[in-house]
């Protein structure tokens, strides 16, 4: 168990993870302030638009807070986090008459965006082709796309994603190939 008189944020990870098992006040609080960014950013790039992320971000914590018994430590938080996250969106997207994902919109937050840093026409045409892009990868393979996302979005390496995605990391490359492979062909579909 932790010990009392080290403050919470000065817990490694594992004292973490003991002090939640304790149920010590708080303690599964420092676990989603630290891990809420990702775990959002990872459920948008599945899903595509701020609401759904959110609630799936809350779904993937509240499966953490309820499987933290079940928690052995092999991997670290934010592994296990993702490997979560990944599974929950995948879980929702191919729901029957799932509706995430359906809309699209940017992940950047438009109020702080330079608006005179470039015409309007470019931000327009970039604007369209980042939508393309997401509307691609939505139709990828379920592993492919997940490869694809934790690589690229999140910039994890194949040992990485192997651990989040309970692969080897021959079988992550090949995914990561092949959704490279897929994605040029949408786009280029699309012309």
């Amino acid at each position: 168990m932790a010990d009392a008189d080290v403050p919470l944020d000065a817990l490694d990870e594992k004292a973490l993870i003991e002090a939640c098992r304790a149920n010590q006040p708080g303690a599964f609080d420092l676990v989603v302030e630290r891990h809420r960014r990702p775990v959002y950013q990872l459920c948008y790039r599945f899903v595509g638009n701020h609401e759904d992320a959110s609630d799936l971000s809350q779904d993937v914590f509240l499966r953490a807070y309820r499987g933290l018994a079940g928690f052995r430590g092999q991997s670290s938080i934010a592994t296990w986090l993702y490997r979560i996250g990944v599974n929950v969106c995948l879980n929702k997207l191919s729901a029957k008459g799932s509706t995430l994902g359906k809309l699209t919109e940017p992940i950047a937050d438009r109020q702080f965006e330079d608006t005179h840093a470039e015409p309007a026409s470019e931000r327009v045409l970039r604007d369209e082709r980042a939508a393309r892009v997401r509307a691609a990868i939505a139709r990828l393979p379920r592993t492919q796309r997940a490869t694809l996302i934790l690589r690229t979005y999140h910039e994890m390496s194949h040992q990485e994603i192997a651990g989040v995605l309970g692969s080897t990391v021959g079988a992550v490359k090949a995914n990561f190939f092949h959704a490279l492979a897929n994605l040029k062909k949408l786009l280029e579909e699309k012309g």
